[in-house]
Parts: structure tokens; C-alpha cells; sequence
């Protein structure tokens, strides 16, 4: 499959981290966010990346070049930041088949392995890495609604009321028809086109979306003190230090996925 990461966003919540350069080049125990992505990613038999960038685009490409670890690297440049689902329609000329969808400002040690098995195994449509957060976190993410089968049959962007604890991470997996819900998005209120009203529109239209718990940890790194705690949990997993790995799942999911 290839893996499409989104990775145009300025970070202006990560100052001073950003003042110099992109959202996916501050550095997490020494090297980018991105870096750690496209590490994760390489070892589920990526095919291809596919990078979404915008914002000082050609700082990332200067690093990364046209491969990594042997993969190669497409570019598909956002030139304006519209929102996720925007995004993800900036890389559908280089897609034509089930692909990998990152957040590239997260970082990973999960069972990313199982979402691609749930596409694959159960000819969904997509699948969803999800976890549970505290009841009174949940209405500041993508909430998600499940049957008794385990599949996701609604999805809502911070709800005042959430049905659920259980949160969209930053990994999925889709078929193409994510690009058609895509094309049909309409503007939020904030003037963005969001992941979530596309993915609303699969549910609506009959397809199949599987849900696959977290099963390890992962941080979504928007404020400094989020690169910090994902230092730590990299350092550990070496064993160069100690973290209470339960109390860092509690509070790894930090905040709002967007592409800032």
C-alpha cells in the first residue's frame, strides 16, 4: 500500500520550535516528527510516500529527498491550508488504490499492523486506529460511534454532548472513496473541509469502517511540552530511562487533530 502523510502544516502552536522551520521538521529525540513517521510506516511494507506539503515545503524535501530507507518519496504540495480533507484530496492524482493516511505530527508506537490487517481482512472500506480518552476530553476530538460488530457508524467533530470516549487517532487506512466524500465536503464553520464530515459520508452512503483499538501509545505533538513527552516515551522504549507507559496512554492523545 502507499502511505500518503499529511505534513504541510505550520505548527504555530509548537513556537518557538517552528520560528525556523516546518511543523514536521521539529525534532523529537533528535530527529523530525516526519522522520519517526516515515520510520513507522516503512515497516508495513510501504510501497510509496506520498507527502503533503505546504508550508516551507522545500525544507522538507531538501532533508528527505526522493526516498527513504530505500521507499520513494512523491511530493503533493497544499497550497492553501483549507483542512484535512483538503489535504487528503492534494494527494489523490498519486493514489489509485486501499492507502495509509498519517498525521505527520504524531508519533507512533502502536499496532499500526492491525488497521492495515482490518482494511485488508475485512474488505472494509477503511479502518480506524481509535482510543478511549476521559469522558470530559472527548468533545475536543473526532468522537466515534460504534455497532455491536465493532464498526464505526458515526463519527462527530467535538461534540458538545459525546455518544462515546472513543476518539479518531492519527492513522487510518482508506479505499479511493474517500476522495469522492472528499470532493463533496462543504466548509465548516471555522471555512475548513473536514476529515471527519468525509468520513460522515461513507458512513452514510453504506461503507464499511472497522475500528482497531490502541494497543501501545502515541503522541500527537502540538504544543512543546507534547515533544518533550514524546522524548521521553521514545527514550524509554531504548530502555535509557523510565515512564509509567499507563499514565502516558492517558494523556498521549493531547489535542485536536488538525494541520496547523
Amino acid at each position: 500500500m502507499k502511505a500518503v502523510v499529511l505534513a504541510a502544516g505550520k505548527g504555530t502552536r509548537l513556537r518557538p520550535l517552528t520560528n525556523d522551520k516546518p511543523k514536521a521538521l521539529v525534532e523529537v529525540d533528535g530527529r523530525p516528527i516526519l522522520e519517526h513517521c516515515l520510520d513507522t510506516l516503512a515497516e508495513l511494507d510501504t510501497e510509496e510516500f506520498v507527502l503533503v506539503v505546504g508550508h516551507q515545503k522545500e525544507q522538507i524535501i531538501s532533508y528527505f529527498g526522493d526516498e527513504h530507507r530505500g521507499i520513494p518519496i512523491t511530493y503533493a504540495h497544499q497550497r492553501e491550508a483549507l483542512g484535512l480533507a483538503h489535504a487528503v484530496l492534494t494527494a489523490e492524482e498519486y493514489v489509485d488504490d486501499d492507502f495509509m493516511l498519517m498525521l505527520g505530527d504524531n508519533v507512533f508506537n502502536a499496532n499500526l499492523d492491525e488497521v492495515v490487517a482490518a482494511q485488508h481482512d475485512d474488505h472494509a472500506d477503511a479502518a480506524f486506529l481509535v482510543e478511549e480518552v476521559p469522558w470530559e476530553e472527548a468533545s475536543r476530538y473526532g468522537v466515534c460511534v460504534t455497532n455491536d460488530d465493532g464498526d464505526i457508524v458515526e463519527v462527530v467533530e467535538k461534540p458538545d454532548e459525546p455518544e462515546s470516549n472513543l476518539v479518531m487517532t492519527g492513522f487510518y487506512t482508506f479505499s479511493p472513496a474517500i476522495f469522492d466524500a472528499c470532493h463533496l465536503v462543504q466548509p465548516s464553520d471555522r471555512g475548513e473541509y473536514e476529515l471527519p464530515d468525509a468520513i460522515g459520508l461513507l458512513i452514510s452512503s453504506g461503507r464499511t469502517i472497522s475500528a482497531v483499538s490502541t494497543d501501545g501509545w502515541r503522541v500527537d505533538v502540538g504544543y512543546p511540552e507534547d515533544r518533550d513527552r514524546a522524548e521521553r516515551l521514545v527514550r524509554a522504549e531504548r530502555g535509557e530511562t523510565t515512564v509509567d507507559f499507563e499514565a502516558a496512554d492517558a494523556s498521549a492523545t493531547s489535542h485536536v487533530e488538525d494541520d496547523d
